[in-house]
């Protein structure tokens, strides 16, 4: 078969031609434009996941510190409840006659009280004294001669306070005996 071909349809031909030319042309570039925005959006995304991922970890270490500072602090609350409440008991209690309380002095000045007098000598080492310190009476030294000093205190029912345990003697009154 043989097909007779004019030049007006070869003109047509060549302008459909450049027409789809030109169609597959802007095709490519919208395409390429599309799919350089996908890869732009897909990055951003994927920069956002890897942001949000470190920050995930960042929070969860924070928060993993911060609940064992919680624990810590609830087991300190919980330690100082007790010690309410045993402190409580201790005040609830009637003295009985005879209890003895230690007074550690610093140069005759109250320091500190305890409930007996081994608790007092046990914690001389925080004042620089050693542990197995032999305490010797004070006799006739002033409280204020020495640098610590252990004074033991009894319970007086009848004035409903504590008293010395040893009582000094009478100081002499102008140089007389």
């Amino acid at each position: 078969m043989i097909r007779i071909v004019s030049t007006l349809h070869l003109e047509h031909l060549e302008s459909d031609a450049t027409e789809a030319r030109e169609c597959v042309r802007q095709t490519t570039a919208d395409a390429n434009e599309a799919f350089g925005q996908h890869i732009r959006e897909l990055y951003a995304t994927t920069d956002r996941a890897e942001r949000a991922e470190a920050t995930t970890s960042e929070v969860g270490a924070i928060l993993k510190r911060a609940m064992q500072e919680l624990a810590a602090a609830q087991q300190e609350l919980l330690l100082r409840d007790i010690e309410i409440r045993r402190l409580r008991e201790e005040l609830e209690r009637e003295a009985v006659e005879g209890q003895t309380l230690t007074v550690l002095l610093h140069y005759g000045e109250p320091h500190t009280v305890y409930r007996s007098l081994d608790d007092a000598f046990a914690d001389t080492a925080v004042h620089g004294k050693p542990a197995d310190h032999v305490w010797r009476p004070l006799g006739e030294r002033s409280s204020r001669e020495c640098e610590w000093s252990c004074e033991p205190f009894i319970y007086d029912a009848a004035s409903n306070g504590f008293r010395r345990a040893f009582m000094p003697g009478p100081e002499p009154v102008g140089g007389a005996a």
